[in-house]
């Protein structure tokens, strides 16, 4: 295997875990600033409050986008074994 190979395969996985993990932080972080702007207008100061309505939404988002996350984790597996010769070589 030759380095642009493995650039390449660096790339595309570096690419493919931004991708299905985006999903998750962008739910996280929109709710986290949410509860972060109620908190600061009812003065509520409690700083355990923002882990269960973002452990909910992330298991919500995990139920709703599972299935597209891992069809293309699995098609990414199968494009590394259907060129594994090219990469042992």
């Amino acid at each position: 295997m030759d380095e642009n190979t493995l650039v390449t395969l660096l790339v595309e996985t570096l690419y493919l875990i931004i991708k299905v993990s985006a999903p998750m932080l962008l739910v996280s972080l929109v709710v986290g600033l949410v509860i972060s702007i109620l908190q600061t207008v009812t003065s509520i100061q409690e700083q355990t409050l923002t882990f269960v309505p973002k452990l909910l939404s992330i298991f919500l988002v995990l139920m709703l986008s599972g299935n597209w996350i891992m069809t293309n984790i699995r098609e990414y597996f199968q494009f590394l074994c259907d060129n594994f010769a090219e990469y042992i070589r």
